[in-house]
């Protein structure tokens, strides 16, 4: 359940961004779709998406995909940036979030929208606009739920004061622990669910990148200063550390990553994101890697005993995060 809003999903969600977008050439249209169906298949319930990824092709394929069980799961999606492009700025403007929803709701092939993220917060639009523009949408039945991505702690108050805000979508994991100090609180204290991105760090918390790594054309991580070489470097001393934590539990590091999340909070829905069928599979089985006190402990002492090096976003990206 996340948080207080009666938004039931699986314990996993399957991040859909990377098969169309910030990971290189798309995949095929038909292997997409694949995908997402087998994730169905194993029992996960909540798609993520956006507008901009794509931009709008993302949406058109998870609409296709759970056409036939449309009724089974969770969609969420996302406005907030001019065009559906990142790379154009912010706009929540109330007209624009209306015009997105009209536009995500054709894409995804559905009457509703189970979730709809305010993808970055919008300093030249109150917060109570914001919230109240998608309250709106709520009550005539196109949304079901408000939800925010990466606010910080002021712009979540505010817009759960107009309209209760059902989850907080932020990057969360092994490798950048900042929610921690005041997200993860809050979140508590209002009874709003928690859906960490990035889960796995971007794909470095799979153990398969190194400082040798070469990203393709189009790979964000390319620009992450997290992901340059000399800090790939530096990083490796944590997968070091946790591949003798999951061997020690018989899971993999991703496995190890991604339930050490889970038994963070009863509320909190990781959506790790993938092209693989095989790392679809290695992923869900988290879901069976129950973590006791000690257990977290012992991950917690020795994944603190590294620095990690490097910005997990270029400086443009990150002067929109936590407003």
């Amino acid at each position: 359940m996340l948080g207080k809003s009666g938004l039931e999903v699986s314990a996993l969600g399957l991040g859909c961004m990377g098969i169309s977008f910030g990971h290189g050439p798309a995949i095929d249209k038909s292997d997409g779709i694949k995908l997402i169906r087998a994730a169905y298949e194993q029992g996960v319930t909540f798609f993520d998406t956006a507008e901009s990824y794509g931009p709008f092709v993302n949406e058109e394929i998870v609409g296709e995909a759970v056409a036939p069980f449309r009724d089974q799961v969770v969609i969420a999606t996302k406005f907030g940036f001019k065009g559906g492009v990142v790379g154009d700025g912010v706009d929540s403007r109330p007209e624009n979030i209306r015009a997105v929803a009209e536009a995500s709701l054709k894409r995804l092939r559905t009457d509703r929208i189970d979730l709809f993220y305010q993808h970055r917060v919008d300093t030249s639009v109150p917060m109570e606009d914001v919230a109240g523009t998608v309250k709106d949408l709520i009550r005539e039945g196109k949304v079901k739920h408000f939800g925010l991505s990466e606010a910080g702690v002021q712009s979540i108050r505010r817009a759960h004061a107009v309209q209760p805000v059902a989850a907080l979508q932020s990057e969360y994991s092994l490798w950048w622990r900042e929610p921690e100090r005041e997200i993860l609180p809050l979140l508590e204290e209002l009874g709003i669910g928690f859906v960490p991105f990035s889960p796995l760090g971007k794909g470095f918390l799979t153990g398969a990148i190194n400082e040798n790594t070469q990203f393709g054309a189009g790979d964000f991580r390319s620009l992450v200063p997290r992901f340059a070489p000399e800090n790939l470097k530096a990083n490796q001393a944590l997968i070091d550390i946790l591949t003798r934590q999951a061997a020690a539990r018989n899971a993999t590091v991703a496995q190890l990553a991604l339930a050490w999340l889970l038994a963070q909070k009863p509320w909190i829905a990781p959506i790790p994101g993938t092209r693989k069928l095989t790392r679809l599979q290695e992923n869900l089985g988290a879901t069976n890697i129950i973590l006791s006190k000690d257990d977290l402990r012992e991950i917690e002492t020795a994944a603190g005993s590294v620095t990690i090096q490097g910005a997990r976003y270029p400086q443009q990206m990150q002067d929109l995060v936590g407003k």
